[in-house]
């Protein structure tokens, strides 16, 4: 009889001894070398055997987890000897970052460690029969092998999805800006003083908080600018795809390609394309209309700091022309999906063009797009690139800080970062960012069929 919890407790201590317990030498012999691997990394990685240690000497693993807590504690100094070299902040962070995630995997294999072995004596006392090492790789390849193949995505996703998210939480919680820059200074963990920062303290404006004015009035036009841009052109996009399909309209693949045009057109030459024709003094919009006598004065289509409603509007339409044609051809191939047998029975029932539209086309059109309508939302809720090839986040508001009337919350992100280094309030907007992100994104993956089918 084998004692599982035993077992268990020897795989605890030294990784597969549990296993050898159990007479499965090779599963054992390699739970063995991962925790080997792991003591040779943050041995050979530290300086231990000098006679005086100190944590930032140390291995991969314990230098990181100091670094991610102290964030330094040795600032540059200017000695007889030169230069001594200090501790970067910023780097110790993400050392911590990756240590933390990769001794996560350890730990999680430390796990299952633990849990074969307790599950493997429990068998063995069942059935008085061991698992043999063929038997195992066999079964582990079979029941397994999805999971081998996902891991480098999952490795690829640890490294450029999960660590700059952490990231970018982390720096929330530091006083990381313009007065603490590494490596001249270290930086410092701070708490919630940021969120208290922008909800309660700064500069007054007109007798308030001109953090809290800034950034209740750009998420607003955030929410406007991502709601409008979204529907308009998904109901464009119907009209055009309900247009082109009508059984009158011939040559239906020419217009279908003549309306695709806009959204084939790289997105950037557009944009600068229309920075021009807008521009509100050398336009040549406004020269028409001036040369024919509608307008007398140029309009500031981009710039206008007295209605910033004009440059906002126009942003929107902008946006109308460049985002149609993907909701137009995307509803086109739904449209020519549908069975015909489904209008050619509601004609028999008599149903006319009209019903035959609202009862079945758009149901059927709606329900096939909502996902992507919800996913165009979130994307156009990041929509950096119509903002900053436009108008740079212009015309200026002396009642904002660091924001102009155009500047959706990501761009108000990037002028914090790149021309003020305010690298913590950044964090912090992009906390709520993510927040609303990644709640319409969990919303929209729990409406699908396959996590449906999931469950």
């Amino acid at each position: 009889m084998k004692k599982p919890i035993f077992a268990s407790v020897l795989s605890a201590v030294i990784w597969g001894s549990g296993q050898l317990y159990n007479k499965q030498y090779l599963k054992g012999i390699l739970f063995l070398a991962i925790q080997v691997i792991l003591i040779s990394v943050e041995l050979l990685t530290g300086d231990y055997f000098s006679g005086s240690f100190h944590f930032r000497e140390a291995g991969f693993f314990v230098s990181g987890f100091w670094g991610m807590i102290t964030l330094g504690t040795q600032l540059s100094e200017l000695t007889m000897d030169g230069i001594t070299e200090g501790d970067h902040s910023i780097m110790l962070l993400l050392q911590g970052i990756i240590a933390v995630m990769v001794a996560m995997v350890f730990v999680v294999i430390w796990v299952i460690n633990i849990k074969d072995a307790y599950k493997t004596s429990k068998i063995f006392n069942e059935t008085k029969q061991v698992i043999s090492s063929k038997e195992w790789l066999l079964e582990t390849w079979e029941k397994s092998f999805e999971y081998l193949v996902l891991i480098p995505a999952a490795i690829m996703l640890m490294l450029f999805v999960f660590m700059p998210i952490i990231f970018s939480f982390a720096v929330a919680f530091t006083n990381y800006n313009a007065d603490n820059m590494p490596p001249a200074n270290l930086i410092s963990w701070v708490g919630f003083q940021n969120f208290r920062f922008l909800f309660s303290m700064g500069e007054n404006v007109s007798g308030g908080n001109v953090w809290l004015h800034t950034f209740v009035n750009v998420s607003k036009w955030t929410l406007i600018f991502a709601v409008i841009a979204t529907i308009v052109p998904f109901f464009l996009g119907l009209l055009q795809a309900v247009a082109i399909n009508h059984k009158e309209v011939k040559y239906k693949k020419l217009w279908r390609s003549i309306f695709i045009l806009p959204w084939a057109m790289p997105a950037l030459i557009s944009l600068l394309n229309f920075q021009q024709i807008f521009n509100g003094q050398f336009g040549p919009l406004n020269r028409f209309l001036m040369n024919h006598g509608i307008i007398s004065n140029p309009i500031l289509w981009l710039s206008d700091s007295q209605n910033p409603w004009l440059p906002r509007m126009t942003i929107l339409v902008i946006q109308f022309w460049l985002a149609f044609p993907y909701f137009m051809a995307l509803m086109s191939g739904v449209m020519t999906s549908i069975s015909k047998d489904i209008y050619e029975a509601s004609e028999i029932d008599g149903a006319n063009e009209r019903q035959q539209f609202w009862r079945i086309t758009l149901p059927l059109v709606i329900s096939a797009t909502a996902p992507l309508l919800v996913m165009s939302f979130a994307s156009n809720f990041n929509n950096f690139g119509i903002i900053y090839f436009l108008t740079g986040g212009g015309p200026t508001n002396p009642n904002f800080i660091y924001a102009g009337q155009t500047d959706i919350l990501i761009s108000w992100i990037f002028n914090l970062t790149l021309n003020h280094r305010m690298y913590n309030m950044a964090s912090v907007m992009s906390v709520f960012i993510f927040l609303v992100i990644g709640s319409i994104s969990a919303y929209n993956f729990t409406k699908t069929r396959a996590f449906k089918e999931e469950l």
